[in-house]
């Protein structure tokens, strides 16, 4: 059952009334309002209430649009947890929107009343809301500004910026159809294990604690973790991030990421007399450590993996004459090796089928290859590619939480997609698109190993402020593992 959107006066009605939208007039007012929210309630369809709406903060402007976090009300704060998505789409549409709470008054307020609700962090005001608030299902908010602290409603004018209001309303008319079609009934089906792994963690508390034992500025070669909010959340620590450590001052702290350097790094580092923290996931150091027997006895390794990924990069540079980069079943086809041994290894954060499928090739046109004797590609990956294909199986939609250049969260997303399944990759919620939740009832979602699990915990709260209230865990396993930290921060 899709949405309807409750505008309280007649003229926000007619300018929101568009071909495949249900627009209903609430009336203006708390009665009127809690008298519509009685009705809605028992029809038990979600609710958007779209109108203009007063501002409370210089910042807000006439025009804006304020998509509402929270309503205060006379009953105290109801939470809107599917803001944040709602808001994205009214942004693809290029207008100007704010996140924030919206308080519902009783009455018009201005001066003194106006600075009261501005100062419990509203960013705008209204007279309905409220009553809507509390109804059982999915319930959004979004006010046009008319009038704002140095602009009141009673003052020359008002007749312009209400026009400029209604406009915007009008404007965000395809986010709120999308929203109406996005929400409803359903269930979230949580791939576990699913977020941070040991490494990971590892690489995170090594920075946080080289901070905390050395002080800021802490600089740290190339992203920790392929993770956007985790590298500014260190940032705003004191972390220092450089693409090289020929950038960072002579004797300063360096972590090196997670994700393995090349010989000629340390040796540029020792150059530099910089202490250097080594944050390496100990199983990418076993990739290393096998390249390096390999290499040292005269073999040629074949290196399953991305070339341009930096863990691939990291391991060639332990002997870049004698490794071959292998990235697909067409290469491993056709690539030569010199006379000798050969062998191969694999970039730790590959899609596990895929990986197989390329060193079958190799197996099968060199007999003596020799391999790990157990493959490189790291337990947390495999879990996590477990995990999501169970998911996948069922779900009309999976979404993963991942960095664009997080390898493992990619591949995490292409084995959804392989079991036919639509998969997204999403930074955070505020990149999920309304559109493709339309019609999809079970949702999967997971997470990289480098994504953090308070951004699953925010998309799940948001779907479920959709109508997606069964939550469902999948386990596929249970993950125990911890590393040591080196002993510069132990």
């Amino acid at each position: 059952m899709t949405g309807v959107v409750v505008a309280p006066m007649r003229v926000e009605a007619s300018a929101l009334r568009t071909p495949g939208l249900v627009v209903l007039r609430g009336g203006m007012g708390p009665r009127r309002a809690a008298e519509s929210a009685q009705r809605l309630a028992a029809a038990g369809r979600p609710v958007l209430v779209a109108g203009v709406g007063g501002a409370l903060v210089p910042e807000v402007r006439p025009g804006d649009l304020v998509v509402a976090t929270e309503i205060e009300g006379p009953h105290g704060r109801v939470p809107l947890h599917s803001a944040p998505v709602l808001a994205a789409a009214l942004r693809r549409l290029g207008l100007t929107v704010h996140l924030g709470p919206i308080a519902s008054a009783p009455s018009v307020v201005d001066g003194a009343e106006r600075a009261r609700y501005a100062r419990n962090g509203a960013l705008a005001v209204d007279m309905e809301s409220a009553e809507f608030a509390s109804l059982p299902g999915p319930v959004a908010v979004v006010r046009a500004i008319v009038d704002t602290p140095d602009q009141p409603l009673w003052r020359p004018g008002t007749m312009l910026r209400g026009l400029t209001g209604l406009r915007s309303l009008r404007a965000a008319v395809p986010a709120l159809r999308e929203w109406c079609e996005a929400a409803g009934e359903g269930e979230l089906l949580l791939a576990s294990p699913r977020s941070f792994c040991a490494g990971v963690e590892r690489a995170i508390e090594i920075v946080e604690r080289a901070l905390e034992r050395y002080g800021a500025p802490v600089y740290v070669r190339r992203q920790v973790v392929h993770n956007a909010h985790v590298v500014r959340r260190l940032e705003a620590l004191g972390a220092v991030f450089v693409q090289e450590v020929e950038e960072v001052p002579r004797g300063a702290t360096t972590v090196l990421a997670a994700h393995g350097v090349a010989p000629a790094v340390r040796a540029a580092a020792q150059a530099r007399d910089l202490r250097v923290i080594d944050a390496t996931c100990p199983l990418v150091m076993k990739v290393h450590t096998e390249v390096k027997r390999y290499t040292g006895r005269g073999d040629t390794v074949f290196l399953i993996g991305h070339a341009d990924h930096e863990e691939v990069e990291g391991t060639v540079g332990e002997a870049p004459e004698r490794i071959v980069v292998v990235e697909d079943a067409e290469a491993a086809a056709h690539v030569w090796a010199p006379e000798g041994g050969v062998a191969y290894a694999m970039q730790t954060t590959l899609a596990v089928d895929e990986a197989e499928e390329i060193a079958s090739v190799l197996r099968s046109r060199f007999p003596g290859i020799e391999g790990p004797r157990r493959d490189d590609i790291c337990y947390a990956t495999t879990n996590r590619q477990r995990a999501v294909t169970a998911v996948a199986e069922v779900a009309d939609l999976v979404l993963v939480v991942g960095s664009a250049n997080s390898s493992n969260s990619l591949r995490l997303v292409e084995v959804a997609r392989r079991r036919g399944t639509r998969a997204r990759l999403v930074d955070d919620v505020s990149e999920v698109d309304l559109r493709w939740l339309a019609g999809a009832k079970r949702i999967g979602i997971t997470a990289g190993a480098s994504a953090p699990p308070d951004l699953v915990a925010e998309l799940v709260g948001c779907l479920r402020g959709l109508g997606r209230s069964t939550v469902t865990e999948s386990a596929e396993a249970v993950e125990d593992v911890v590393f040591t930290l080196p002993r510069e921060v132990s």
